[in-house]
């Protein structure tokens, strides 16, 4: 019998978890420990945000450094994964909204920094697909509907963002969130336990707390394809349940 591959939403917080040994990153090695090998990874990153809908399909997709001001070691880290034409142009196929093929991206941190972690060996192809800033919210939910059945074909769709994303009021002395916060963490949290995801596209409905989360939607937009993935049959796993330096939450949902 084929196995269903996972549908993974990951926190991925600040590059830096690439490096350091903290329970964020630990969890994400635990996690692939429990899942099946993919034969490929298809990755919506919360930093692939553009104009339209874009799509990679190099053989061997670079390395990017899409952040500054990190420490020199940081820059050093190589994922040189292969990419999947293959799956890309499956993908492309499949949905039903325009869809260009961009090489002028890579892996981004939103997707390499997990990566490093869950597969260290860099031996399962990974390619990106861009989130179009200009879409409503309706619409990568249906995109990630569309891929969804990519997973019967041995394909992980694996969303790279964080719920809670305001960097404008990061605390850096905070270990722990903000009570709004915690309190929007915990609205998106109930929902997708519910199975209600119409409440997390109009995540307005959480009340004063959803003006606060982000600034934009561009971390918030991966969790949506991932819902959209999911099956009926799928069991919820929830990982690195916490939101930390006041304003970012790392909570991830597994759906296998």
């Amino acid at each position: 019998m084929k196995k269903i591959m996972p549908a993974l939403f990951v926190g991925h917080g600040s590059p830096m978890n690439a490096l350091e040994d903290n329970s964020y990153s630990q969890n994400w090695k635990e996690i692939a420990k429990e899942l099946p090998k993919p034969q490929a990874i298809l990755a919506i990153s919360a930093h692939w945000y553009t104009k339209g809908t874009n799509i990679n399909d190099m053989e061997n997709p670079r390395t990017l450094y899409d952040f500054y001001g990190f420490p020199k070691e940081l820059y050093e880290v190589e994922y040189p994964a292969p990419g999947s034409p293959k799956y890309a142009h499956i993908t492309k196929d499949i949905l039903s909204k325009e869809v260009k093929i961009d090489n002028s991206w890579g892996i981004d941190h939103g997707t390499w920094s997990v990566l490093h972690r869950m597969y260290p060996n860099a031996d399962v192809p990974v390619y990106q697909l861009s989130i179009d800033r200009n879409a409503p919210l309706e619409t990568h939910y249906k995109l990630g509907q569309e891929i969804s059945t990519l997973r019967e074909d041995g394909v992980m769709i694996l969303g790279s963002g964080n719920v809670v994303h305001n960097l404008s009021r990061v605390n850096w002395e905070m270990e722990n969130g903000y009570p709004w916060a915690d309190q929007f963490d915990d609205y998106i949290k109930h929902k997708i336990i519910e199975r209600n995801h119409r409440d997390v596209i109009q995540y307005q409905s959480a009340g004063a707390s959803s003006a606060l989360a982000f600034q934009t939607e561009d971390h918030f937009c991966p969790l949506l394809y991932v819902l959209g993935a999911t099956r009926e049959d799928d069991r919820v796993s929830i990982y690195n349940d916490t939101c930390t330096l006041g304003s970012l939450s790392m909570t991830s949902y597994l759906f296998q």
